[in-house]
């Protein structure tokens, strides 16, 4: 695989895991918006990227609008905004000098997640996670059987179609605590805060700052840095 390809992958491996947590609004209500922080961890020491995976996260969602923005050691800092009415997500990276964002569409997010197809299996488990009921849920990939691990969502914040562009597709809530792999990338993320506040619009905006560029321009930008 050259390299081009191989950071082309990386960054829709990014916005797949961002888009476990992305959300939207459950026709039944609930809260429309407010704040959640996420532990994240990458569990491949050995993996090319490990360096530049992220400690932790801040998901900011309204309504169907969502920004998932990381930073690593405060240089690093990449975001994901999304509207999974519109099925569009753009991913923005501020490095040093580099202020650029590039727009996904639901095609190549899709076609992406048939390299990562899961299997799911909901139980009956359930407990507290960040104050809200967590279901557990068992999850196997289906293109390696003897890999499995649990996952936890929640239904209480009124969100339903949470997961439509992501392999999580099948589950009608807001995912805590789940992994996402690939290329050989492992991460780990966990809820450890919530807040039900008011969101301004345009945290969901692109900032005018940013120069847009195509995926290729960004995948360069990214091989760049190994």
């Amino acid at each position: 695989m050259t390299t081009f390809k191989f950071i082309s992958k990386y960054l829709t491996f990014i916005i797949a895991i961002l888009l476990c947590t992305s959300c939207s609004t459950d026709k039944t209500g609930g809260k429309e918006e407010g704040i959640i922080e996420f532990d994240t961890k990458a569990i491949d020491e050995q993996h090319p990227l490990y360096g530049l995976a992220p400690s932790s996260a801040t998901l900011k969602y309204k309504k169907e609008k969502f920004a998932m923005e990381m930073s690593t050691m405060g240089m690093f800092n990449t975001a994901i905004i999304g509207d999974t009415k519109t099925k569009t997500v753009a991913q923005t990276v501020k490095f040093m000098d580099i202020k650029q964002a590039c727009i996904e569409t639901e095609k190549d997010i899709i076609t992406d997640n048939l390299d990562y197809t899961l299997k799911i299996e909901e139980t009956k488990e359930t407990k507290q996670i960040i104050g809200l009921k967590a279901h557990k849920i068992k999850v196997t990939m289906a293109n390696n059987p003897t890999i499995t691990f649990d996952a936890w969502y929640t239904k209480e914040l009124g969100l339903e179609d949470c997961n439509v562009l992501n392999p999580y597709a099948q589950i009608k809530g807001v995912l805590l605590d789940y992994r996402i792999k690939k290329m050989g990338l492992e991460m780990h993320f966990i809820a450890k805060s919530f807040k039900s506040i008011e969101i301004p619009e345009n945290t969901f905006e692109i900032p005018a700052s940013m120069k847009i560029v195509s995926k290729e321009e960004m995948a360069k930008f990214f091989a760049n840095l190994q």
